[in-house]
């Protein structure tokens, strides 16, 4: 028998993000935790709002989340990113984490944040 699920199933998940994030940060190695992904593997961090994020259906199936790209951010620590985490400051949560191309930061210079998307495919 087939599966399926409605779309407003998937961008019920994808809207947790959308609707909570507001901080996303370069970080050094994977966080597990909010503190990790906000403070101890941080190495640059840019102000989030749901408009930084567009839903739409996923390139093979389901439904993605685009992340808008963020140029000028200012690099707060030296340090290696390979990875880059979304958080909800207001509740202390991290949210979503995922890899990124692992690239050298050094303090008081500027990075930038190219948009990425996390996708939520139709069950098979």
């Amino acid at each position: 028998m087939a599966k399926i699920v409605h779309d407003d199933v998937l961008d019920g998940a994808l809207n947790v993000v959308k609707n909570n994030c507001t901080r996303m940060t370069a970080c050094s190695q994977q966080p597990t935790t909010y503190t990790e992904g906000n403070a101890t593997y941080a190495l640059a961090d840019v102000t989030m709002a749901s408009g930084d994020f567009t839903a739409a259906d996923g390139d093979t199936s389901g439904r993605k989340l685009t992340v808008a790209q963020k140029t000028g951010v200012t690099v707060d620590a030296n340090g290696t990113a390979t990875h880059v985490a979304l958080l909800d400051v207001i509740n202390s949560k991290l949210l979503y984490v995922t890899t990124c191309t692992s690239q050298a930061l050094t303090a008081g210079n500027t990075m930038t944040f190219n948009s990425w998307k996390i996708e939520i495919a139709d069950p098979a």
